[in-house]
């Protein structure tokens, strides 16, 4: 199908007092011979035979809409002529069964209303043939995001989200805000994105962390659902420079704690999408097996040795590489955490185990060779954690306004920031992050 501009129809159609009867869902044998109001846009232009069918699309599916050209309103047959594919429209008519149909019925129309002509089509077709780039999709991404597939990844993220809060709340867990334009950078390093903010200099925040660190005093058990912002140098299929981040903070647990505490997450949110997100699934042709916790756990060292037998040698204190990350998926294709780090190559507000300080109680919970987040327990002594930020190379003087907060009784915390779009790859069985995110931005895109 050309991208090629269209003829409009010299006037369009007012909304008026029509509202919304039904969706196309509840267009079923049981509204038989009941009138009915729908919207959406049009989908396809099909005619056989003197019959002209209509689908028309919204935001929960497909309905039939059939005109026979010798019953039909002459007002309905002149609209026809300069009707196109992506127009929204409006139909009123009468219900009624066929097993062809969408859900059993169809909608014989006595008046459509064209709300908005399409004055282009897209340059692919939205239901099958081949797909262009995903650069080429973006660019008209709302429209890309009306194939099935895509509506299918993101009615399941609809659902990710909510079954997410459901789960946190339902555990007293309390849902807060904290600033994305910040004073000091919360993790240090180059990946940050500076702004001028009125007359000094801010950036965008990199993770909430010591936000919701200070959050556990009040409140004691709390989550944020939000974006964070990382200058990511290297544009790869799971890095994107704005996600968004699922952030849980508890006073009074450890590290081992919310472990359980993601395993008990990640089970829900498997089931509810199995219960839920049957039909979309199955459209992605995803079989998702719901996992069992308590999920497998490997210390960094047993890592190590696990990927030395496969000819993988790392230093003891460096970061898992890329190709070290790729084996490690063949060996574990499943979700499972490595614990217990070398305290040097984690955040300075990640607690060092007492019995070993080159260790720290943290972990990156992992599935296959995809990080899908990292957390552990935190530092809550203001002593040592004055420390860790000079052993890190960064001033004390820059943290004061988190430091401060340490003489009031911080409590022991742990917690987790989990990252949605990768966790949405997992989920959707998707291979490139931009298929999970509608607006994404990295190194080369910052539109649309």
């Amino acid at each position: 199908m050309g991208n090629k501009t269209l003829v409009a129809i010299k006037k369009l159609d007012e909304l008026d007092d029509w509202r919304r009867t039904h969706y196309s869902i509840d267009i079923t044998q049981k509204l038989e011979s009941k009138r009915v109001t729908v919207f959406g846009w049009l989908a396809s232009i099909r005619e056989q035979g003197g019959i002209v069918f209509l689908i028309l699309n919204d935001k929960e599916g497909v309905v039939q809409i059939t005109i026979h050209s010798d019953k039909a309103p002459s007002s309905i047959l002149e609209k026809l002529k300069n009707l196109h594919e992506h127009s929204s429209i409006g139909v009123r008519g009468i219900v009624k069964s066929i097993n062809k149909a969408p859900h059993g019925a169809e909608i014989i129309p006595e008046e459509i209303r064209i709300l908005s002509m399409a004055q282009r089509q897209p340059p692919f077709s939205l239901f099958g043939g081949k797909m262009p780039s995903i650069d080429k999709r973006l660019d008209i991404r709302v429209i890309d995001m009306r194939r099935p597939k895509a509506q299918a990844i993101f009615k399941i993220r609809h659902t990710v989200l909510k079954a997410i809060r459901d789960f946190l709340i339902s555990k007293g867990y309390m849902e807060v805000s904290t600033p994305k334009i910040i004073a000091t950078a919360t993790e240090g390093g180059a990946a940050l994105f500076p702004l001028l903010y009125y007359d000094k200099e801010a950036f965008l925040a990199q993770s909430p962390q010591l936000y919701k660190e200070q959050l556990i005093m009040p409140f004691e058990k709390i989550f944020e659902i939000g974006p964070i912002f990382r200058a990511e140098e290297s544009r790869t299929l799971r890095h994107l420079s704005e996600v968004i981040s699922i952030d849980v903070e508890e006073a009074f647990v450890s590290y081992e704690d919310i472990m359980r505490l993601i395993e008990q997450m990640i089970c829900h949110v498997a089931k509810t999408i199995s219960d839920k997100c049957s039909e979309e699934m199955k459209l992605l042709k995803r079989r998702l097996t719901i996992p069992k916790a308590p999920f497998k756990r490997f210390t960094y060292d047993d890592t190590l040795k696990m990927l030395e037998k496969e000819d993988i040698v790392l230093n003891w204190g460096e970061d898992l590489s890329t190709q070290a990350l790729k084996i490690l998926g063949e060996i574990l294709p499943e979700f499972y955490f490595i614990t217990d780090w070398p305290t040097s190559i984690k955040p300075f507000y990640i607690k060092p185990r007492d019995d070993k300080q080159d260790l720290c109680e943290s972990f990156d919970f992992m599935h296959g060779s995809i990080e899908l987040s990292s957390g552990g327990s935190r530092v809550s002594s203001k002593r040592l954690l004055v420390k860790r930020l000079k052993e890190q190379g960064l001033k004390p003087k820059l943290f004061e306004y988190h430091l401060r907060v340490f003489d009031y009784g911080m409590p022991p915390h742990a917690g987790f920031g989990l990252g949605l779009e990768r966790l949405m790859m997992i989920l959707a069985g998707q291979e490139n992050i931009r298929e999970v995110t509608m607006f994404p931005r990295d190194q080369f895109r910052l539109a649309p």
